[in-house]
């Protein structure tokens, strides 16, 4: 079984950066499609970045923010700089065995593995 629990949530400051991280247990990191989602209050789930099993980060990743695995560690991070206001949001990552097409990364149908999420709050 497949299980994921995220971390590095809290409060920051407009404009610093914050890493979150992804520990996955039941299966390597390596293995498996990986993706990162938030959702804010009253809003729907949205995508922000995805990750294949290998040839690197070929999803559409936003601009101020980065998807990687360590592998050492059987993690995925998601670095998040230059922070706003509208990024607040509870963060969950998702992840699959399978080999979906880059297309295919933004959509939460893609992923049967999903994390509790974790709260970033960005305020002054």
């Amino acid at each position: 079984q497949v299980q994921l629990v995220e971390s590095g949530g809290g409060w920051v400051q407009p404009g610093n950066s914050l890493t979150l991280s992804c520990a996955a247990s039941g299966r390597t990191i390596s293995t498996l499609a990986v993706a990162w989602f938030r959702q804010a209050p009253g809003k729907e789930r949205e995508f922000v970045a995805g990750l294949k099993k290998t040839g690197g980060p070929t999803s559409s990743v936003r601009g101020r923010f980065t998807i990687s695995r360590d592998k050492a560690k059987n993690i995925v991070n998601l670095r998040m700089s230059n922070l706003e206001a509208e990024d607040t949001a509870v963060y969950y990552c998702a992840a699959d065995t399978g080999n979906p097409i880059t297309s295919s990364l933004s959509l939460a149908s893609t992923y049967e593995h999903w994390g509790q999420g974790t709260q970033v709050t960005v305020s002054s």
